[in-house]
């Protein structure tokens, strides 16, 4: 009920507050699972998704936002709950596969769970290599793939803003692809030739520059900088 509440609430207020531009949503199945596969920009991107998506969309946080104690850590909680946040662990052995297999579960339940294929914020603007998560999840469940464009949201909430501010923000809903018209789960062929043809699609809809390469978070240290230069052969 809390939830239902709050994103009764929340839609309007948000809409009126930051007027969004929105695109596609009629491309969006209104039953039955549904992948969403977007950029990202922005730790309020999946606010937003959830926000003016047509359906109650799934994604996943760090487990952090949801078992801090005191009233903070009631009001983290409650509010990640109410948009739609499934926790997880991502200092486990297991996080990649776990977040995978938590997706698996809501769509398997005919629900709409939205990843991020790049598979960290973009720092710098270009849209990253699609990591193959998403065609893994879309041949298991033979559901559809929505790839969605987010405009602005970097501007929306910048990575060192607690508050977001009034800017334009764009999203666009894709044409779904048929996942199980690729094969297998168990192809890695077909499971990379998916993957490139969802970021095809998202890169048409956000207009972004393609990087070329994988994203990567920021190095904890400098050995892991340097680690990473010298894998990359190119200066520290």
């Amino acid at each position: 009920m809390f939830k239902s509440v709050a994103r009764a609430v929340a839609r309007p207020i948000s809409r009126v507050v930051y007027r969004p531009t929105v695109s596609g949503r009629e491309n969006v199945p209104r039953t039955g699972p549904v992948l969403f596969a977007s950029n990202h920009l922005s730790f309020i991107d999946s606010v937003v998704i959830t926000i003016v998506a047509p359906r109650d969309v799934r994604f996943l946080a760090k487990a952090e936002y949801f078992t801090g104690t005191g009233a903070k850590g009631a009001v983290s909680r409650a509010f990640f709950e109410s948009i739609g946040a499934i926790p997880v662990d991502r200092e486990s052995n297991t996080a990649a596969q776990d977040s995978l297999e938590r997706g698996r579960e809501v769509l398997e339940a005919d629900g709409a769970f939205a990843i991020y294929p790049e598979g960290t914020r973009s720092r710098d603007g270009r849209l990253y290599r699609g990591r193959t998560g998403v065609a893994w999840l879309g041949l298991t469940t033979r559901c559809p793939i929505v790839p969605v464009g987010l405009a602005g949201t970097q501007d929306l909430l910048p990575v060192d803003a607690r508050v977001p501010r009034i800017r334009p923000v764009t999203v666009r809903f894709g044409a779904p692809i048929d996942s199980a018209a690729y094969g297998e789960a168990s192809s890695a062929r077909a499971r990379r030739r998916l993957t490139d043809d969802v970021m095809a699609a998202i890169g048409g809809l956000s207009g972004q520059e393609l990087a070329g390469v994988y994203n990567e978070p920021p190095a904890a240290n400098v050995v892991e900088r340097m680690r990473r230069a010298l894998h990359r052969n190119d200066p520290v």
